[in-house]
């Protein structure tokens, strides 16, 4: 076991990871308070003895090696409360850890605007390349928090910075905990599966209650018959965020605004972009216009394919097609041109088995080993505790949990948390979790991506191996932070990866390798209406945090109706829009952009996707650096080459698809 200094003994102890195993220990609601006053008390101090220290005496190490050590520290303690508050079943609990992040969160903004602690920084001469890439996202993140301005300027952030904290805070909330579900009949839900209706609760009337988790969502999205029944599924997903998150909303444009004309730029876009891969708005907003181009007829081909099956399957020639029909008509398209069913995907890829098969790909591809570890203590009954080894040494090198399956409370998307970040320097090793809400009884096509992608993100978490906790895994820049994830959805599909199946699950049913082809011949139908979708995504995003500030909705309303299906009245879909509320504000364009390199970089893998050599290459080069090495650096050297977005033009127009018949 490392020996823990005062300050991370003190920040291990409400939620946090005390042990070389990643053990985990959460305190009940009332014992937080005080655990979050004394972490907030050590870290002051810890700040304090650095302030105190002579310029002269600014170096590596009296400098940078122990606020790494004092980061991670923060990290174990406010990202496991962060876990905690999303995840924990005991609503006391979730609110006691969201007050203390606030307060650690306010205590941060506050230490980042101290000048005597910036200029200790400052001072410090790098002692290598990766001792001056540490230091220049640090000198960053004080100049963010507004170190440089006059000190009324530097006040009036520091109180923007606080409410900004409150309002995302408040935002995810009102998401997360809304309980609301819609009662139907059995007729009006004609079509689902008879598994899926067992699944639902019933009503004191018999009617089936259908909220707004993905397992119950979806299914009627793209199974319910009725035209009706899915117009009012939508549109209440579509509202869910309420009038209480269009006003927060409203807000946090608003006082970004502030902050980015208090820093000196003239919009926050141009803020957010600067310290990103594209350095600017315009980079984005000249991409995004590629990809609009690209794949505008695309969407307007597939939604006529859609409009005809619609005209077929209501026998009305002048049959339109709403938003709440493209699932359910996407559906039949690829059902009837690929003979590809989602049950049957699900039934082929049950849920244990399925998880045994990805670690296994994920095993030989990049040298290392999982084992289950039942001692782990956890949140609740479905979480599953696990432990990673190197296979050629035996060494240990980290832990991860899995908490797959919807509940009340609960984050409601898909999420890997970082709890304790990686350091070479001190010995500390990492700890993720993957948050979701799957399907308990398997995963369709959908699905099986989404689990392949996010536990690539666990994958860049827990095999980081950083000098600093500040470079460590998934803190890359925003616009890279995608790419390992993205590319690993590939395994997901590929023939290769699917040989491992029966070497796994000897009693499973072996993977019908037909289904698998079908799978891809149809994955890319829909690619012009998802990317158009993404597209539109990221355009409002820019447009919200650019230099004029504007009503959210009313700015919705405008760009969605601009789109082929148009705007649904009554529907508010940015009041839960979470991305851009959090860390993906000017930077949802993000997930396209590092999706460029993700494709580029499954292009060194050629026609083996399975190969050892390029999987711990990708491992040493990739996963293992975090960001202590620029992330372009990174690509250039793994791909031994510029990086291209071919193949990304070829993915969000269908052409891959295309080739492979």
């Amino acid at each position: 076991m490392r020996k823990l200094t005062p300050l991370v003994l003190a920040l291990c102890l409400p939620a946090a990871f005390a042990a070389e195993r990643g053990e985990i220990r959460i305190s009940k609601a009332e014992a937080v308070p005080a655990l979050c006053s004394q972490a907030i008390a050590d870290l002051n101090g810890a700040a304090a003895q650095l302030q105190k220290l002579p310029l002269a005496e600014a170096n590596v190490q009296t400098v940078l090696v122990p606020w790494s050590k004092t980061m991670g520290g923060l990290v174990e303690f406010w990202w496991g409360g962060g876990l905690v508050a999303n995840v924990h079943p005991d609503e006391k609990l979730r609110q006691a850890e969201e007050t203390c992040d606030l307060k650690i969160s306010d205590a941060m903004n506050k230490l980042m605007q101290q000048e005597a602690l910036y200029q200790r920084f400052k001072a410090v001469k790098p002692a290598d390349a990766i001792d001056a890439e540490t230091l220049k996202g640090i000198l960053a993140e004080f100049e963010d928090k507004g170190v440089n301005l006059p000190a009324a300027k530097r006040a009036q952030a520091g109180k923007l910075f606080t409410r900004l904290d409150k309002l995302q805070q408040d935002f995810a909330r009102n998401v997360r905990e809304n309980k609301q579900k819609l009662a139907f009949t059995a007729e009006q839900l004609k079509g689902l599966s008879d598994d899926v209706l067992q699944g639902l609760k019933r009503d004191a009337k018999g009617n089936y209650l259908v909220g707004f988790d993905y397992p119950e969502y979806l299914p009627v999205m793209e199974s319910a018959e009725s035209g009706e029944t899915r117009r009012q599924m939508q549109y209440a997903y579509a509202r869910r965020g309420g009038a209480k998150n269009l006003a927060i909303l409203h807000e946090v444009a608003n006082i970004r605004k502030q902050l980015a004309t208090l820093m000196g730029y003239p919009s926050y876009a141009a803020w957010a972009t600067r310290n990103n891969m594209v350095g600017k708005p315009e980079v984005v907003l000249d991409f995004l216009g590629k990809v609009r181009n690209t794949v505008t007829e695309v969407e307007k081909r597939e939604l006529a394919e859609l409009a005809k099956e619609k005209a077929t399957y209501t026998q009305d020639p002048k049959a339109v097609m709403q938003r709440w029909d493209q699932a359910f008509y996407e559906r039949r398209v690829q059902k009837a041109r690929f003979q590809i069913d989602q049950e049957a995907v699900r039934a082929q890829f049950p849920t244990e088995p399925t998880i045994a098969w990805m670690m296994a790909v994920t095993s030989r591809l990049y040298g290392v080993e999982f084992r289950q570890n039942a001692k782990l203590p956890v949140w609740h009954e479905d979480v599953k505790g696990y432990d990673v080894f190197d296979k050629a040494t035996g060494e240990y090198l980290s832990s991860f949990y899995l908490d797959l399956f919807p509940r009340d409370g609960k984050y409601k998307h898909a999420a890997a948390f970082t709890v304790r970040q990686s350091s070479t320097l001190t010995g500390q090793t990492p700890v993720s979790a993957l948050v979701t809400n799957f399907n308990r009884k398997g995963f369709d096509q959908d699905e099986l991506e989404t689990l392949y992608h996010e536990f690539g993100h666990i994958m860049h978490g827990v095999l980081s191996r950083t000098r600093y906790t500040l470079n460590a895994g998934t803190n890359t820049k925003r616009d890279f932070v995608e790419a390992p994830s993205q590319m690993f959805e590939e395994w997901a599909r590929n023939p290769a990866s699917l040989a491992l199946w029966n070497e796994v699950c000897a009693s499973c049913k072996p993977i019908d390798m037909q289904l698998v082809a079908k799978m891809n011949e149809s994955r890319l139908f829909g690619a012009g209406t998802k990317y158009a979708r993404q597209w539109l995504y990221a355009a409002y995003d820019m447009n919200l945090a650019g230099p004029v500030p504007q009503d959210p909705l009313k700015l919705w309303q405008k760009m969605e109706a601009a789109t082929p299906l148009g705007y649904v009245k009554g529907t508010e879909f940015p009041g839960a829009f979470g991305h851009i509320v959090g860390g993906y504000a000017a930077g949802y364009y993000g997930y396209m952009w590092s999706e460029v390199l993700a494709l580029d970089m499954r292009s060194a893998f050629g026609s083996n996707v399975m190969d050892p050599a390029v999987g711990m290459r990708f491992r040493k080069s990739i996963l293992e650096n975090g960001s202590q090495v620029p992330e372009m650096d990174l690509v250039r050297q793994f791909l031994g080459r510029e990086p291209s977005s071919d193949a990304f033009f070829r993915e969000i127009t269908g052409q891959k698809a295309a080739e492979a018949k």
